[in-house]
């Protein structure tokens, strides 16, 4: 029996006007953590959808073999039965359902081996107290300590991945795909994630890790593969070649990446925006507060930065600030340029020079279903109208100068959104941003699940706004980035503001020491 439990020889994939895997062999031994590396827009993401067959076989050329056996699955339906697992980035829970609900989704007929069926009552009605039971033992394994009762929707987004990768375990997988899976979460979030794929390992599973955070990859990962432009460039044994973070950026973006952070080009100036006894309450439990009696200021041409752990309170923070688009019940007052305002709608935001990024840009921060050019215009309609009657022209021009000046990898800006990889949608909506020329900018983790070339391109947008006399207001989990960019950081927990640092004077030690001691 051959090594490797899965190998890709020659696979080429195409999309109308994109070839997204040209040529790509890769090989992962059985029993190894195996991560895979590139650019957005590299085709990692592709690469799973067809190994797991939601790109099924007939839609892509070359061959994918599967336990020493070529692979021909209709559907992901028939991956699973094979014991292939893969958990995507953007999570598939039913958000309304228990816990156990979403375990066992889709298979309560039948157990993970096929040898037994599930007891189902009589006239098939479901016997949820054996699926309540069952549930416990794959919560058990990924370390999670809520009720199999607990509706999804109620958790964190790190407890929530650890339910996807329950629900993987209930079909007995044995090589489990994990796409950007610490992208959402916290550093202590983080490590228990990646001491259970540690685990898991030790179990005899083969995992594949895709994933953006070098350290972490270095950290858990036996072998490492690189891909770039659709094409697989390198594959190294992490331990045998000494692998570096500098090795795998210069494969990934075909050069050496010298400077992650830019150089800051400004010298904060006078405040622009302050926020007096800023508080706001859960839009739900009208009693909890999630923000707590918060005041800050933000200069002209300066960065600032807001960390903290998950759930600290400070994307709930900056939703309220503009337009009140999180609850509906803040009290507090917020000033800008000296002048108190009242920033009822998200609407009235932009008109006091506010713009908004959310942290979650599939679901707030694009319209998926739209192209390009539309998703960066929406917002500024007025600037390419006449007598109220979009200029078509004029947005196309726009959205072209857009693409061509953030560097959005597409062959049209005629593309739907929802087509483009997640470093490139989240370009789509910095340029909508950009658009609507905002002076002060808020942006909720702007480089999430995005790559290092990506990221130092954002970085450079930010700091040229900063420069040009406009403000940023940048939330991070990842402290690095915070460090590196930012003029001061205030920290953040448990909806309240824990402490100040400036630049020179703060650490990743002294971030965590403030988050979490009183």
């Amino acid at each position: 029996m051959s090594e490797y439990i899965l190998e890709i020889e020659n696979l080429t994939k195409d999309f109308p006007g994109v070839r997204a895997l040209d040529n790509v062999n890769l090989k992962v031994k059985q029993g190894e953590i195996h991560s895979l590396c590139g650019e957005n827009g590299a085709g990692k993401s592709t690469l799973m959808s067809v190994i797991s067959g939601v790109y099924p076989k007939g839609d892509y050329n070359g061959k994918v073999l599967y336990k020493g056996k070529e692979t021909n699955y209709k559907s992901v339906k028939d991956s699973e039965k094979e014991g292939l697992a893969i958990v995507h980035q953007e999570l598939a829970l039913s958000p309304y359902l228990s816990i156990y609900e979403n375990i066992f989704l889709g298979h309560m007929q039948m157990s993970p081996d096929g040898k037994r069926p599930y007891p189902l009552a009589a006239f098939g009605v479901i016997n949820w107290d054996f699926f309540r039971k069952e549930s416990k033992i794959y919560l058990d394994r990924v370390g999670l300590k809520e009720s199999p009762d607990t509706i999804v929707s109620k958790m964190s987004v790190g407890k929530q991945q650890l339910v996807e990768i329950a629900r993987s375990l209930s079909k007995k997988v044995e090589l489990l795909i994990l796409d950007e899976p610490t992208s959402s979460l916290n550093d202590d979030e983080s490590e228990h994630l990646l001491n259970l794929i540690r685990e898991f390992k030790r179990d005899g599973m083969t995992i594949i890790m895709i994933s953006h955070k070098l350290n972490e990859v270095l950290k858990v990962a036996d072998s490492v593969t690189v891909l770039r432009d659709g094409k697989s460039i390198a594959t190294y044994d992490v331990k045998k070649d000494g692998l570096t973070e500098d090795m795998i950026i210069k494969d990934m973006v075909g050069r050496n990446l010298t400077h992650r952070f830019p150089e800051r080009k400004s010298q904060p100036g006078e405040t622009v925006l302050e926020v007096k006894n800023w508080t706001v309450y859960h839009p739900d439990f009208h009693a909890i507060k999630v923000v707590d009696n918060v005041s800050f200021h933000l200069r002209k041409g300066e960065i600032l930065a807001f960390c903290g752990p998950m759930g600290a309170g400070r994307t709930e923070l900056m939703m309220s600030i503009f337009g009140k688009s999180y609850g509906s019940r803040s009290e507090g007052e917020v000033y800008v340029n000296g002048k108190k305002v009242n920033l009822k709608s998200s609407r009235k935001a932009m008109d006091a020079g506010l713009g908004y990024i959310s942290e979650d840009r599939k679901n707030l921060g694009l319209i998926l279903i739209q192209d390009i050019k539309t998703n960066i215009t929406n917002s500024s309609l007025q600037k390419i109208s006449r007598a109220g009657v979009v200029d078509k022209q004029k947005e196309i021009n726009v959205a072209e100068k857009y693409r061509k000046d953030l560097s959005i990898r597409t062959p049209s800006v005629n593309q739907l959104s929802k087509n483009l990889s997640g470093g490139n949608q989240q370009k789509v909506v910095v340029s909508r941003s950009l658009m609507i020329d905002p002076d002060i900018f808020i942006v909720d983790e702007p480089t999430r699940g995005i790559d290092v070339g990506a990221k130092t391109e954002i970085y450079d947008i930010l700091n040229d706004m900063a420069a040009s006399g406009k403000s940023v207001i940048m939330v991070s989990s990842e402290m690095p980035e915070a460090l590196g960019m930012a003029d001061r950081i205030y920290v953040m927990n448990e909806g309240k503001i824990k402490g100040e640092l400036g630049k020179d004077e703060a650490t990743q030690e002294k971030i965590m020491r403030m988050a979490l001691l009183d």
